[in-house]
């Protein structure tokens, strides 16, 4: 059982450097820029849109991946926004599916009816976790441009928590 508990600011700099060794390898996330640990922090820790940011930590304690809840202005209130980065090597098999319990929980609870995924259409390991999550695609946005211009789809993918669907 992979342990999955609230991120504290000593994770900070642990998942800050498992988000942008993603970035840095391309292709998986939207994100572009590297983040500053203070960046992060306030992104993903103390944002006034999170809802909840949780880790994953492997058996060692270390952290693994996190997983972040939000509210976005494109979204209905009573729909979340998430997102999810777990490290690349070494990887932690189940860590997303640990994350996404607790987090999908968490949602439910507060009242949620709905969490949106929104992932970059070149994805493929994001759109297959979402996928075996349970998330089912709903909209596309056609042709985002990167920062180097290459227009990529974004597909949004909704997980329903059993009170309608709200995205």
């Amino acid at each position: 059982m992979i342990a999955v508990r609230p991120m504290m600011p000593e994770d900070v700099a642990d998942a800050c450097r498992i988000l942008n060794d993603i970035i840095a390898a391309g292709g998986t996330t939207a994100h572009e820029i590297p983040f500053s640990e203070a960046l992060f922090a306030e992104s993903y820790l103390t944002g006034v849109d999170k809802i909840c940011c949780h880790v994953a930590l492997d058996d060692q304690g270390a952290v693994a991946g996190f997983q972040w809840l939000g509210t976005h202005d494109a979204l209905p209130e009573d729909c979340a926004d998430v997102a999810t980065f777990t490290r690349r090597n070494p990887p932690l098999r189940g860590a997303g599916r640990s994350l996404f319990q607790e987090t999908s929980k968490t949602a439910a609870a507060l009242g949620f009816k709905a969490i949106n995924a929104t992932i970059r259409a070149d994805n493929a390991p994001g759109l297959g976790y979402y996928g075996k999550m349970g998330f089912e695609d709903y909209s596309v946005d056609y042709g985002r441009p990167l920062r180097d211009g290459t227009p990529v789809n974004r597909i949004s993918k909704r997980f329903d928590l059993g009170k309608g669907n709200a995205c």
